[in-house]
């Protein structure tokens, strides 16, 4: 599963990304890898270890009704 949003508002000069992703790792664990910044520019990781993949969606979840909330929109999603 992968979403990506971004966050334009040219009044304040913002271009803004935040890509999240659920992935299995090598020892049975789930991640959730969210990658944040400009637009253009190289930006922030950070990866979060769940037991189970329902975990990590539900965190995913979350994460994205707060991006939601900040005025971030969907670009694209594939699961």
């Amino acid at each position: 599963m992968e979403i990506h949003l971004e966050k334009h508002d040219s009044e304040k000069n913002q271009a803004r990304y935040y890509c999240m992703s659920i992935l299995p790792n090598l020892f049975g664990e789930w991640t959730l890898q969210r990658e944040w910044g400009r637009i253009g520019q190289g930006g922030r990781v950070r990866l979060d270890l769940f037991r189970s993949e329902a975990e990590a969606e539900r965190a995913l979840s979350v994460l994205e009704g707060v991006k939601q909330r900040r005025a971030y929109e969907h670009v694209g999603m594939s699961h």
